[in-house]
This record gives structure tokens, C-alpha cells and sequence, in this order.
């Protein structure tokens, strides 16, 4: 990851992160997902090739997860951080990703790192009226600030699913009800 980092054309790098039982937590971040953004591969197996063995690959992805991230300090304090105030837990990385990615620069899942991550287990799920209202108004925000970007994620192509996340062809159903590129 820090081989990575420190090249001039990257800003953010992620890792391949893992439940306890050894299944995909992490592997990048796709816009749209939920109409935010979701895990890419979450629940695969840990060896699974992934489509086209992007699992295998260190590639681009417009997000990666902040809970094992690398950026330059420089890049960090270029777009002031991450957003604690709109953001509070959720869609934070996927802001601050962004954000670098404005500067120019690429961001990277690293396939090549795997970790174990338990914090989404001992922290829980965001169905509490008063979790889940706070997620709702952070999905608003990220939804208005990157509408356009979460609509089209460069990084994922427009004939997968969102319904889904396991990189599975659209259904004619999904075509038909999706807009059209702008």
C-alpha cells in the first residue's frame, strides 16, 4: 500500500478487509449501491477470483474504505479532511475519496493487503430509529453533494447491477427502469 501511495497519480489506497469468518468485508467501494455506495464483493469467500479477477488485482475504484486507508498528507489536508460534521460514521471515506479524486488523482483497492476488520460487527447495524435516522440524513447528504458521480461510478460499469452486491449483470428490468447518461 505505501508503494502505492507514494506515487505522484494516487490518492487513496485501501485493502482487502475481512470478517472474522474470513469473508469479504471490503474490496473497494461502488457508487450507487443502496443509492449511495455499498462494499464491492461483500460475503464473497476470501480467495474468490472476483469478476474478471479484479479480486486479484490492485485496480481503481472512485472509493475505498477508510477503515484501512493510506493518503498523503498533503492530498489529506488538500481537501481538508475528512467530513465529521455532515458525515458523522457513514460515507465519509467515500466523500473524503472523492474529493481526492478531484485533485486528480487515482484511488486504489490493494489486493495485495488483507486484514481482518471487526469494527462494523462490534459497532452494529444502523436500525435504531435514532442510528437509522442519522444514517438517512447522511445518504441524503452523499446522495445531493455526488448525484452525479454515484448515477455513473466510473470505476463500475453501467451494465452490472446495484441492486446487488456481487458484480451480477443487470436485469432487463434494471435497464429499463435506470436514466439515461447525461
Amino acid at each position: 500500500m505505501v508503494s502505492h501511495v507514494s506515487r505522484d497519480d494516487i490518492g487513496c489506497v485501501g485493502a482487502k478487509l475481512l470478517y472474522g469468518n474470513g469473508h469479504i468485508q471490503h474490496a473497494g467501494t461502488v457508487l450507487g449501491y443502496g443509492g449511495g455506495a455499498g462494499h464491492a464483493y461483500k460475503y464473497f469467500p476470501r480467495y474468490h477470483p472476483g469478476y474478471i479477477k479484479r479480486l486479484l488485482a490492485t485496480h481503481n475504484y472512485s472509493a475505498v474504505t477508510a477503515a484501512c486507508l493510506l493518503v498523503k498528507k498533503a492530498d489529506y489536508e488538500a481537501v481538508n479532511g475528512l467530513n465529521e460534521h455532515d458525515l458523522a460514521v457513514a460515507f465519509n471515506d467515500v466523500d473524503f475519496c472523492l474529493k481526492v479524486k478531484e485533485l486528480g488523482k487515482r484511488n486504489l483497492y490493494c489486493a495485495e493487503t488483507e486484514l481482518y476488520h471487526y469494527e462494523s460487527v462490534s459497532r452494529g447495524l444502523d436500525i435504531e430509529p435514532e442510528k437509522h435516522q442519522r444514517f438517512q440524513k447522511e445518504l441524503r447528504y452523499l446522495k445531493k453533494k455526488w448525484s452525479k458521480v454515484i448515477a455513473h461510478d466510473p470505476a463500475y460499469s453501467p451494465n452490472l447491477t446495484l441492486k446487488r452486491e456481487n458484480f451480477s449483470p443487470k436485469l432487463k428490468e434494471e435497464f429499463l427502469n435506470s436514466k439515461p447518461f447525461n
